[in-house]
């Protein structure tokens, strides 16, 4: 089968390789469509840590199942389906208790790192366990579905979160997974949703995704502005999903007290934190990992409308031309937001 392999930092070849092979629980799906993840893009130069080549990258697809194993019964061959990016056991504590993405023994999809190697879906085939495969609605866009993965964390985010009716929410970063969780925090139960980032255009995609109203990161009064938008208090939840020292910092200031700092972004290893701050106003810093099962619920909400992902979707190509967008993307391209990549 042809896969786009990286093979060293920035080098991303289409290679011939091997099918992957199945266990008796294994699903073999063959991918339609596939997205490049932000963290994808972050990784692919080696500085992550977490793409050590060689490796097929990919997490977010779906696709039709090509093959099944001796034990799986949920889903059949010519079954269009997609699946979560955590590999989760089932069996262990945290499965059991369905937190699956906190599974003992977790792998993601396309990551490669200290603890374990996982080939990923830029690739005409993948095999992934039958507990995280879920089915498609019919009609439901290949494209559409790949960016299923994305909407769950922004999903969990606001499940975790818990978010009481007529909450405000500020969310710090507007790329992919801030437009959603601009939609996400609305739908599960805020009344008022604010939108900050560094580039206009992407505030004006969150604008049109239901924002109220949005922010210049540069802007040297902004928490003083969002402050002044909320009666002077600030708002009740600051999502975070940058994952980078200012706009954590930045998240923590413009939170009411007793508020709600979460965690989504996961760019930098460490950060530094004003601890008396966070402290003295009694701020709960939450961290939201991946998801945990909600894949059926997004499927819903992405089929209802009541979260929009169509306006995201930058670009559709073939595989083969996996590399060039991976360049673009990497350089930040004005305009770009996703990408889907089709083997």
């Amino acid at each position: 089968m042809n896969a786009l392999m990286l093979e060293a930092g920035r080098d991303l070849q289409l290679r011939e390789v091997p099918r992957p092979e199945l266990g008796a629980h294994d699903v073999l799906i063959g991918v339609k469509a596939c997205g490049i993840c932000g963290s994808d893009v972050h990784g692919y130069d080696g500085s992550t840590g977490r793409r050590v080549p060689p490796l097929i990258m990919g997490h977010e697809a779906a696709g039709v199942v090509a093959a099944v194993g001796a034990a799986v019964r949920s889903v059949a061959v010519g079954d269009r389906v997609t699946f979560d990016s955590t590999v989760s056991c089932g069996v262990c504590e945290f499965c059991r208790a369905g937190e699956v993405n906190l599974c003992d023994t977790r792998q993601v999809l396309g990551v490669s790192c200290a603890d374990y190697r996982r080939n990923g879906a830029f690739a005409e085939f993948v095999a992934v366990p039958e507990h995280i495969v879920y089915a498609l609605p019919e009609g439901f866009a290949f494209e559409k579905a790949a960016l299923i993965e994305a909407v769950s964390i922004a999903v969990h985010a606001a499940k975790v979160t818990e978010i009481r009716l007529g909450s405000t929410a500020v969310v710090i970063g507007a790329g992919m997974i801030g437009l959603l969780a601009v939609q996400a925090f609305r739908h599960f139960g805020c009344s008022t949703v604010f939108a900050v980032d560094l580039e206009q255009s992407r505030l004006d995609l969150a604008r049109s995704l239901g924002a109220d109203a949005t922010y210049l990161a540069t802007d040297p009064e902004l928490v003083q502005t969002i402050q002044a938008a909320t009666r002077g208090r600030g708002p009740d939840i600051a999502v975070e999903v940058v994952g980078a020292q200012r706009s954590i910092t930045a998240a923590i200031k413009i939170v009411r007290r007793g508020g709600t700092v979460t965690l989504i972004g996961n760019l930098s290893p460490t950060v530094e934190i004003p601890l008396q701050s966070v402290v003295t106003r009694q701020i709960r810093l939450l961290g939201s990992c991946a998801s945990a099962g909600e894949y059926p619920e997004c499927i819903a909400l992405m089929e209802s409308g009541a979260i929009r992902v169509d306006p995201l979707i930058s670009a559709v190509a073939p595989l083969a031309d996996g590399a060039a967008w991976f360049d673009r993307l990497y350089a930040r391209e004005a305009g770009l937001m996703k990408v889907i990549l089709r083997p």
